[in-house]
């Protein structure tokens, strides 16, 4: 058990403070040459997903597949919540494509021809053939039903606007731009889960814990101790990064050169 030791951070730059408790150390069990613009993290089954030039790919060793649309202009969000139907956003046409594990285009969603219309500024896979929609036009949250080509209204209008977003099944989380962090459940139930440092990375873990990122200093956040401001810093070997994930207790730190993954085990 580490001692709890504080230290405080203070960057006057951008009026930033963070309190460290503890010290979280991860292994490093691989490091992969990495050419891409954007590393979007692993399946369970070895493939990694990129980025480069517009063109999303999946790799692994010497195995590609390559999905690229340049009618639909820059690849806005990727979910890979389910390798065998993948999410490409395409937020400037308001058209989401639904690729096979092989990236073949097994559908395509235009919100533009929606008999109700929809303006969509943040889409995630849910359940039961539904995505998750945001309408910037009515500022709520929706499913639509890709099979039925039917939308429902599941949320109330939002008060500001999204900052961040991530999606599982059941579940649309988001993070304001004041870094108050939500939910809304399939049923619409709303719950207000607490507030968020200021960050450059975040990825919320559930609906307690949460990594973030700032000024190249990686962190764990837990919001179940109500009263404690402080977050533990995870002491990886890189000095600086680009983006980082993290999917069943692994780590992948990304730089412009490379993939490190680490094992972390989160408490």
């Amino acid at each position: 058990m580490l001692s709890k030791t504080f230290i405080f951070l203070f960057f006057s730059s951008f009026s930033f403070s963070i309190v460290v408790a503890q010290n979280l150390t991860p292994t490093s069990f691989s490091q992969l040459a990495f050419n891409g613009e954007e590393f979007l993290g692993y399946d369970s089954f070895g493939y990694y997903y990129q980025i480069k030039n517009n063109v999303f790919s999946k790799i692994k060793e010497t195995e590609i597949f390559e999905y690229k649309n340049v009618s639909l202009g820059k690849i806005t969000k990727v979910d890979l919540q389910n390798p065998l139907k993948i999410v490409l956003f395409y937020e400037d046409f308001n058209t989401v494509i639904l690729l096979d594990n092989q990236l073949n285009e097994t559908s395509r969603i235009n919100f533009s021809q929606n008999t109700e219309p929809i303006v969509a500024t943040a889409v995630g896979m849910s359940s039961q053939n539904q995505l998750w929609v945001y309408n910037s036009l009515n500022q709520q949250i929706g499913l639509f039903d890709y099979l039925k080509n039917e939308y429902k209204t599941v949320s109330t209008p939002f008060a500001e606007n999204i900052k961040y977003y991530q999606t599982d099944f059941n579940t649309f989380y988001w993070i304001d731009e004041k870094n108050n962090w939500f939910s809304c459940t399939i049923f619409g139930k709303t719950t207000t889960l607490g507030k968020i440092p200021r960050f450059d990375e975040v990825a919320l873990l559930n609906s307690n814990q949460f990594l973030f990122s700032k000024a190249n200093l990686l962190y764990l956040k837990d919001n179940r101790d109500v009263n404690s401001e402080a977050v533990s810093e995870i002491k990886i070997s890189e000095k600086t990064f680009t983006k980082f994930r993290y999917k069943d207790q692994i780590l992948s730190i990304f730089t412009p050169k490379e993939i490190t993954n680490y094992k972390i085990v989160i408490p």
